[in-house]
């Protein structure tokens, strides 16, 4: 496999996740309708089932993948992904919904936690940044179109359609995995799947300084992501009566982030990890800051909104595979345990981070808007503790990956 198609295949992968996330947004409404819901908040719980499925089930697929290699436990998986998405096209109720969203969040664990490792597998170093942006990057594709996709669906058949679709092209996926990727855990990287190992494991991801605040700092940069998320129907909706044309507007701010992170798969290899990961993060609180300042003058027009929202989102287009791969640098022995405890750390933190800035909805976008400000600043806080004070710092790192450059 070639260095472009291994990168497409790990984006692809990757990118169920994200699908199954931003597909659902035009159909929200409708399945509240359908369902029942009563409260109009209570719809976000369909995202907020998924992620927190996705980030339990993290914690298993590390260990696992550690013993018995990337491919079988990444193509079980991918399969739980696509039979609880084909399932859910026939949930009766809203809680046996809400039950299959969970299911499908804990097959495509796989994807986050194994995807990263295999990269791991492969690259170190500011190359493994470089890696994880470009694969960022086209990640970042399907938000951009995964709304149009479900409103699309919806302008033929109902909500019931987008969870077929779903099914149908992790599917695809899964095909492409099978016929395509080799195993890339090298024998002597194997570890034993016993409680002690786990245990031993989980306790020198929490304790490496780097990784642990790093992801902690990541798990805060999320939690606005998803906040934003849980209620983007409701603002651009509701608030600002966009109809059915808000997914091109969530289309091109996704749009803006991926153009951030293709521009640090260029850069980050010249001026390093930190410098633009810290810069971006300094931006990001001091744009949030002003978004701020600008709400208190009252309601805020939507063209500002976009103006401010776009910039915090630029931002994390640099932080977000930056604040990984500095992660996971230190901790290339045990690439599948660190990648599934700080993909747990990330997911699960900034779900419930996420799902608290969403319930605090109040027709009005400030409740976002000092989301995004508190954990813009605690993340810079948790940044500093992680560098012992000292941001922008410069440290030699090996630039060639790790095994040969072929895959």
């Amino acid at each position: 496999m070639g260095r472009m198609e291994f990168i497409a295949l790990c984006a692809a992968i990757m990118a169920l996740n994200a699908l199954a996330i931003d597909i659902m947004l035009p159909g929200l409404q409708q399945i509240g309708a359908s369902l029942g819901v009563e409260s109009e908040n209570n719809r976000q719980f369909v995202i907020t089932a998924y992620l927190l499925g996705f980030a339990v089930a993290q914690l298993a697929f590390g260990p696992i993948s550690d013993r018995f290699g990337r491919r079988i436990p990444l193509l079980l998986g991918i399969s739980t992904y696509v039979v609880a998405a084909f399932a859910a096209a026939f949930a009766p109720t809203f809680e046996a919904l809400l039950l299959l969203r969970v299911l499908q969040g804990i097959g495509a664990a796989s994807t986050r936690v194994i995807v990263v490792s295999i990269v791991r597998d492969v690259f170190g170093g500011r190359a493994m940044a470089e890696v994880m942006s470009l694969i960022f990057m086209v990640f970042m594709v399907i938000p951009v179109v995964a709304p149009s996709l479900g409103q699309g669906v919806m302008l033929f058949a109902d909500w019931h359609m987008i969870f077929v679709f779903m099914a149908v092209l992790g599917a695809t996926a899964l095909f492409w995995l099978g016929t395509r990727l080799p195993e890339t855990l090298r024998p002597e990287n194997t570890r034993a799947l016993t409680l002690n190992s786990i245990t031993s494991g989980f306790r020198i991801v929490v304790t490496n300084r780097m990784s642990l605040w790093y992801s902690l700092a990541s798990t805060f940069v999320f939690g606005a992501l998803f906040g934003f998320i849980n209620s983007a129907q409701q603002i651009y909706v509701g608030v600002y009566g966009l109809g059915v044309w808000f997914p091109l507007l969530f289309a091109a701010i996704a749009g803006m982030m991926a153009v951030s992170s293709f521009l640090n798969s260029r850069l980050v290899g010249h001026l390093g990890m930190r410098r633009l990961s810290h810069g971006a993060l300094c931006g990001f609180v001091l744009v949030s800051a002003l978004w701020y300042l600008a709400s208190l003058a009252g309601p805020m027009p939507l063209w500002l909104f976009v103006i401010f929202f776009g910039a915090c989102m630029f931002q994390f287009g640099w932080i977000g595979s930056n604040f990984g791969a500095l992660a996971m640098e230190p901790l290339g022995h045990l690439a599948g345990m660190a990648s599934s405890v700080q993909g747990f750390v990330t997911t699960l933190g900034g779900a419930l981070i996420g799902a608290y800035i969403g319930q605090a909805f109040d027709g009005t976008v400030q409740p976002m808007i000092i989301g995004f400000l508190t954990v813009g600043v605690i993340a810079l806080c948790l940044v500093l503790i992680a560098e012992r004070g000292k941001l922008f710092r410069t440290v030699s790192q090996p630039i060639e990956p790790v095994v040969g450059g072929g895959h």
